[in-house]
């Protein structure tokens, strides 16, 4: 058939569960779509017995690992639900209702479905084929995950967000093929056991940690629904973090991210909170002011009375809701019609006012990274000691990191999954232990651990690479380029304004030099107290321009498939930069406070500029970090914290530590720097 040529079909609808266009949780509204190309299909053969840790469906019988699910009653439940409303092909996403990056277990559908558990992707489910779509940061833990029921395309462009619905309209339909509605989420009539809504309440943040309360930000935000040309009279918020940050809330809903289940709908002289209002206490509805009703009093209605309640706000005369694509669902952008009543942004005004840290917020995030390179100093230290006696292993070292964290003041737990991986586990970008696939920690290999943590005054976020033995040339050699584009970026200066997508390639041209690469991107936005990935703050194209205030993560990397992975990531904030001639320029100030690997730094492919600023990053280092190393009594981390942080000597020279240098790190920094 030619594609160009539209010919309908009455009877052809599939189910699209996307949850960009999902309703509630509760009843998940759904797109239809229909793919030919996802016809036919094979039969596929659990499998017992075998070796290795990815999966082999050729092989006969077909070998599993045992990190594999099984999925074939789960498909064979959801193609029966597909038959009696005429669905041929079902889309599942990775992601929720709120477009959220991690979602709640309850959300979890494609996992739950497919066996896959990496943050980006898509399911297409036929009745004789399940298709999985995923990124290249996941394409080797997708073929340990699904079984042979699924076949794997390896997409580099994995979306769950933004314009999807409207670019599968306009694909499908020179085919013929129907995009539709359909009331109720497949997935959640079949998913036996599904896990219930958290019990936590949500909570308020302490004075000791606001600049500006809940109404002041109200305010904020109202003054830029006024002054917007396009005349909105309302904000609607989707995104779990906006109702959160604009309240000065938190909560427990979704695993390593302090959200709770929440819509907000905000006008100019009243507040409509969407929320499971019995989880609302009577301290919150006090501070909410939730018995009055002037225009700083927040009405508290049901979290699934989200959609009938903005039908209504809608069929009143001369509205118009303002909208930011990236996170709104179908469900409630399909609502807001005539087009005259819709007005959108790629962004809401809650999330770009966000991204600007008030000094408040920038100071406490500062000093939460200072007792976080404490605990990241510890598990380097006690992993000194501890590999060499081979009885560790990827999983005891995240847990260790996990509990040097949460001893420090004001933790709240981890921010993220620990991506704690050895040898070829490191070529992994987003691998994370399990008791299936935690290597014992050698010597021998290279080991990259990324963590953070979440404390009450802020979120963190780094990644160290390391090497305990005797690394290869070729090692040193892509760890060192991985470094310089690190510090390429962090040392650079640019006008206020500039697009980080237009300094990205700074993090990649060493690595480009010498033909290598990486397939993640370079850096992302940071919350106080929220989100590890906060949006819009970044190097990606869809990502706002850079001003004061700003933080973000810097983290160029290496993957060697099957051997090694090299990442470096450290957390910088924006400031001002003091300019010969100009003003109104910035740079960035590395607030990440832990050394590199010395032993993997070839010095001599640093430039004279490079090698300044590693030595002002470690002066840094000891005169930060060194007194709260000394105040909580770690002499052990604090003496190692020295050695590693003495200065490196020029170009050309090498990166190890020397007998001379060892002799001279009990000196003042200043005196050493002297005699240097």
């Amino acid at each position: 058939m030619d594609l160009n040529t539209r010919a309908p079909l009455p009877h052809s609808v599939c189910g699209l569960a996307w949850s960009r266009w999902s309703k509630m949780s509760s009843s998940g509204w759904i797109l239809a779509v229909c793919l030919v190309v996802l016809e036919g299909g094979r039969h596929a053969v659990w499998a017992e017995e075998g070796s290795g840790s990815e999966r082999n469906c050729s092989a006969i019988p077909p070998y599993l690992p045992p990190t594999a699910v099984n999925t074939t009653l789960r498909l064979r439940d959801l193609r029966a639900s597909m038959i009696p409303l005429n669905i041929s092909a079902y889309i599942i996403p990775a992601t929720d209702a709120h477009l959220s990056e991690y979602i709640a277990p309850r959300d979890a559908r494609l996992a739950w479905m497919s066996g896959f558990t990496g943050s980006a992707g898509t399911a297409v489910i036929t009745q004789n084929k399940a298709v999985l779509w995923t990124d290249s940061r996941y394409w080797i833990q997708a073929e340990r995950q699904i079984d042979c029921n699924w076949e794997l395309e390896r997409d580099d462009h994995i979306r769950n967000k933004s314009n999807i619905f409207d670019v599968y309209n306009t694909n499908l339909a020179p085919a013929g093929r129907l995009l539709k509605s359909i009331p109720d989420n497949l997935v959640d009539k079949i998913w036996t056991g599904r896990p219930p809504l958290p019990p936590d309440n949500p909570i308020r943040l302490p004075d000791s940690v606001i600049e500006r309360t809940w109404p002041m930000k109200v305010e904020q935000i109202r003054a830029q629904i006024s002054d917007n040309p396009y005349k909105p009279t309302a904000v609607l918020l989707s995104a779990l973090d906006e109702t959160a940050w604009l309240f000065n809330l938190r909560g427990n809903d979704i695993p390593f991210n302090p959200f709770f289940y929440s819509y907000t709908l905000l006008s100019m002289d009243e507040i409509w909170l969407f929320v499971h209002i019995e989880r609302i206490t009577e301290e919150l509805k006090v501070y909410l002011n939730n018995s009055c009703y002037h225009s700083y009093c927040v009405q508290l209605l049901e979290y699934s009375s989200v959609r009938s309640y903005l039908q209504s706000y809608l069929k009143k005369p001369n509205v118009r809701v303002w909208v930011g694509t990236e996170y709104t669902n179908q469900a409630l952008y399909e609502l807001i019609t005539p087009e005259d009543k819709l007005l959108t942004s790629t962004y809401s005004p809650v999330l770009t006012t966000k991204a600007v840290k008030d000094a408040t917020e920038q100071r406490i995030l500062k000093e939460a990274h200072i007792r976080d390179a404490v605990a990241v100093m510890q598990l380097l230290v006690w992993l000194e000691k501890k590999v060499p006696e081979g009885t560790e292993t990827e999983l005891t070292a995240a847990h260790f990191v996990d509990q040097c964290r949460g001893k420090q003041k004001n933790s709240r737990g981890p921010s993220f999954e620990t991506i704690s991986a050895s040898g070829p586990n490191a070529a992994l970008a987003h691998y994370s232990p399990s008791n299936e696939t935690a290597r014992k920690l050698s010597v021998d290999e290279m080991y990259l651990v990324d963590s953070g943590g979440q404390y009450l005054d802020g979120t963190t976020d780094i990644t160290r690479t390391v090497h305990w033995g005797n690394p290869t040339d070729f090692q040193k050699e892509a760890y060192t380029r991985v470094l310089m584009g690190n510090i390429e970026i962090s040392r650079t200066v640019f006008p206020a304004g500039t697009r980080g997508v237009n300094m990205e390639m700074l993090g990649r041209r060493a690595l480009w030099e010498v033909g290598l690469n990486y397939g993640h991107g370079t850096g992302h936005g940071l919350g106080n107290y929220f989100g590890v990935h906060e949006w819009p703050v970044g190097f990606q194209s869809n990502n706002i321009p850079f001003q004061e205030g700003m933080f973000t993560s810097i983290e160029p990397g290496y993957y060697k498939e099957n051997d090694f992975g090299i990442r470096i990531e450290d957390i910088a904030v924006t400031v001002p930069a003091t300019t010969k001639h100009g003003n109104n320029f910035l740079t960035f100030e590395i607030v990440s406070l832990v050394p590199y690997d010395r032993k993997l730094i070839n010095t001599s492919l640093l430039s004279p500029e490079q090698v300044h600023w590693l030595n002002k990053y470690c002066e840094t280092i000891r005169s930060v970090v060194g007194p709260e190393l000394e105040r909580q009594g770690l002499k052990e981390e604090y003496d190692w914290m020295m050695k590693h942080t003495a200065p490196f000597l020029s170009a050309g020279a090498s990166a190890v530590i020397s007998s001379v240098t060892l002799l001279v790190t009990v000196l003042p920094s200043v005196l050493l720097h002297n005699l240097l």
